[in-house]
Order: structure tokens, then C-alpha cells, then sequence
């Protein structure tokens, strides 16, 4: 190697390792992928129903007073099978259950695959643990029987009860769950193959996000392979052929984004007391002081006698004492444009509670001081 080359090569060497420091020194973008922004219309997950009976089980299943229906199914499915059974017998089921089957039929799930199912009783049966599901077909919401369960249940629930009468549970008895508990017997429909384009469905509806997705994909595939129908959907131009679409989609699904800020919004569970405020709320300028009365009421019986020789009885009079306590919190001020750091400090140095936190909050909002949309839910 020359003199001439080797230094030209030593150059090229540093100007690469100077644009990689550079590049580590970079802050990092938070992009999200596509696939975790957005879904593909059309390929979705199904629900599936179904009725069946729990049979093996340890004299905990339905009673025959309250469900009848359980002895009809009984009755049904013997005389299928070729037994019969006389009109005025009596059929005690303590050992079958009534139960309703539900599950997700998955987006491309072909016949003959399996998928998890989960059973829970429908009449008066205490646990279905040691049960096992008879053959049960299973229905989507056209009424077409697209899979088929049996199987053994898994109930992670347990009973226990004692002739005095006393009972103790624990989770569950009467939910379980078969793992791969339903054979696939019709695929369920989808329009992912049909017609020259898909639609990208977001996840959370928002302008700046689509506008961003659409740039995205019109810069690294081509202009005018994409565009934004509304704030959650997104056309995209796609191959004809399966296999090219199937790949088409892998790679789209790959490119990064970066999604667009939600709105400043403060939510408050009024069941729990918790408040949640993302970073973009604002304050307006706002002094705030907040105080709490504390009211005691304590009871005393005191006896009362009459005077020696008088006609008069000996009664309890009862004396209530009330006591009102108010506590001293001190003032605080909200600066122009406060930050959520600051709110929450201000709010933690007056020593205020959940539930003073959202009174605050709450009138902030009516004096038009919180700049955020206020959710309770």
C-alpha cells in the first residue's frame, strides 16, 4: 500500500469512527413500530359459543330441582347414543353440569388446529374441578359451527364445605379451562387476500400519528403508496399476489415511527381514588388552599338520681361531647404554565390525600386554571 493510500484509508477511518460518536452521542427517538401502533382491517380475531355438559364430577354438579334443563341435555344425548331412557325416570345429576363454552377463534386459524377454550357453569353446580367436557360444538356469530371442544378441564379454584355447614373457597370453582380444548373445523373469513390495497387501522386515533405513518411509508416504499382516510385509518397500496402481500406487510409492519403526543388529560377513578396525569397538563396562574374539618362526637352515659325521699327514679341521661378540629394548610401557587413536576410537588408539601388531590383538581377545572381535559371514570 501506498503512502498516498494508506493515509487517505487512516482518514476515511477516522471520518467513520468521528460520524459513530456522533451518532452514539445522538439522543435516541422514541419510535414505535407499525405493528404496535396499528392493525390490518379485516384480520381480526372471532368469538366462538357453545353449550355442553360437565360430566365426572364428585357430587357437585347441578342440582335436578333448580336445573332443568341439565336433564334434558342428559336425556338428549343418552337417547343419541342409543340408550333409552323411560318418560318417568329420575335422573339425579349431581355428577353433570350445565356449562357455557367461550373462546377466540384467531385471525388465518386453518381446520384442524387447536385452541384454548374456557368453561363456566350455567346452573347450580358448586365446582367443576375433576370434570371432563363432552363433545360440544362451538358457533360464531353467523351460527355456522366453526370448531368443536372436549377435553378435560384445569379449574384453579377449590371448595370445601363441613356438616356444621361452614364453607370456605378459594379464586373460583366454577370457571376452568381446557388448553387446547377445541379442534378447528371452518376457518373463519377474511378479506387480506381480496383486492389491490389494506387499510391500517390505529390503535388510538390521532392526526399527527397518521400524518407521520403516511410520510413514513411514502418515503420509504414510494409517493403515493399511502394515504390517511381519516385520524385512525390509513390506505396502503399492497401487491395482488399473497405471497408478495404477505411480504409486503412484514416489511411495512417493521418501519419505525414516531407517534403523535396525546392530549393533556387528568383521569380519576372515583372507586379507587387514582388520579393519573400525563406529562402535557398545564396550570394557569392559581393560588389554592385547601382544608379539612375533622368533627368528634363522643358519647357518655351519666346517671341521674333523685333527691332522698322524692318520688322521682334513677335514670341514664346520655351527654354528647363535639369537638371540631380544622387543620391549617397553608396556601400554595401555581406559576404561569406549571409543569405536572410541579403540580405534584405543590400538592405534596400541603400534605393533601387522594381524595384531596381530586378536589383540588376538580376546581381548578371550574376556575378555568387546569389546562386539561378532566376524566372521571
Amino acid at each position: 500500500m501506498t503512502i498516498f493510500h494508506k493515509k487517505r484509508y487512516e482518514n476515511r477511518l477516522a471520518y467513520l469512527l468521528l460520524i459513530s460518536a456522533m451518532l452514539l452521542l445522538t439522543p435516541m427517538v422514541q419510535a414505535e413500530r407499525i405493528k404496535d401502533l396499528a392493525s390490518i382491517d379485516g384480520v381480526r380475531s372471532n368469538q366462538l359459543i357453545g353449550y355442553g355438559i360437565i360430566v365426572g364430577l364428585n357430587g357437585t354438579g347441578d342440582k335436578d330441582t333448580d336445573s332443568p334443563y341439565t336433564l334434558n341435555s342428559l336425556k338428549s344425548m343418552l337417547s343419541q347414543l342409543g340408550v333409552q331412557i323411560p318418560a318417568d325416570a329420575k335422573i339425579k345429576p349431581k355428577n353433570a353440569a350445565a356449562v357455557i363454552i367461550h373462546a377466540n377463534l384467531p385471525a388465518f386459524a386453518k381446520p384442524g388446529q387447536k385452541i384454548d377454550i374456557t368453561v363456566a357453569s350455567l346452573g347450580n353446580a358448586t365446582s367443576l374441578r375433576g370434570g371432563s367436557l363432552l363433545m360440544s360444538p362451538m358457533r360464531g356469530g353467523d351460527g355456522k359451527v366453526y370448531a368443536v371442544a372436549q377435553g378435560n378441564l384445569v379449574v384453579g379454584g377449590l371448595t370445601a364445605s363441613g356438616q356444621d355447614g361452614s364453607r370456605i373457597t378459594i379464586n373460583i370453582p366454577t370457571t376452568g379451562r381446557v388448553p387446547n380444548g377445541a379442534s378447528i373445523e371452518l376457518a373463519s373469513p377474511n378479506a387480506f387476500n381480496k383486492g389491490s390495497s389494506l387499510t391500517l387501522n390505529l390503535h388510538r386515533a390521532d392526526f399527527t400519528t397518521a400524518r407521520r405513518m403516511v410520510e413514513s411509508i411514502n418515503r420509504t416504499i414510494g409517493p403515493g403508496t399511502a394515504k390517511a382516510l381519516d385520524a385512525a385509518s390509513v390506505k396502503v397500496n399492497a401487491p395482488t399476489d399473497s405471497g408478495q402481500k404477505v411480504s409486503f406487510v412484514a416489511f411495512l409492519q417493521e418501519l419505525e415511527i414516531e407517534p403523535g403526543e396525546a392530549a393533556a388529560k387528568v383521569i380519576i377513578n372515583s372507586r379507587t381514588g387514582t388520579v393519573v396525569i400525563n406529562s402535557h397538563v398545564r396550570v394557569s396562574p392559581a393560588a389554592v388552599s385547601h382544608g379539612n374539618l375533622v368533627v368528634t362526637i363522643s358519647e357518655n352515659a351519666e346517671v341521674s338520681q333523685p333527691g332522698a325521699l322524692s318520688p322521682g327514679q334513677t335514670v341514664v341521661v346520655p351527654q354528647s361531647d363535639i369537638a371540631v378540629l380544622e387543620e391549617t394548610n397553608h396556601m400554595f401557587l401555581f406559576s404561569p404554565g406549571a409543569s405536572l413536576n410541579e403540580v405534584v410537588r405543590a400538592v405534596n408539601e400541603v400534605g393533601a390525600a387522594p381524595s384531596d388531590l381530586v378536589a383540588i383538581l376538580e376546581a381548578l377545572k371550574e376556575a378555568g386554571a387546569l389546562r386539561a381535559e378532566l376524566l372521571v371514570i
